[in-house]
């Protein structure tokens, strides 16, 4: 076990059950200032490759599944 992490286990232990959850949500806040949001032309170019690599996968498996379709009516009838 590392100093640093017996060294902050008898503080967690002072700590009451409240405590724990506003510590909990401080350390959610402070992650959330560190994060890099999209501007809104990122955010925008996001989306449009996400809908478009969606369209591809759909006409990829109807196209498959069209083509599984006629051979098995060809097989079979």
């Amino acid at each position: 076990m590392s100093e640093s992490a017996s060294a902050a286990s008898p503080a967690d232990k002072k700590r009451g059950f409240f405590g724990r959850i506003a510590l909990f949500i401080r350390q959610v806040i402070d992650e959330l200032r560190k994060v890099v949001w999209p501007t809104g032309n990122e955010l925008w170019t996001y989306f449009l490759v996400v809908v478009f690599f969606i369209l591809a996968i759909m006409v990829f498996t109807g196209v498959l599944d069209y083509a599984f379709n006629r051979a098995v009516m060809w097989i079979f009838t």
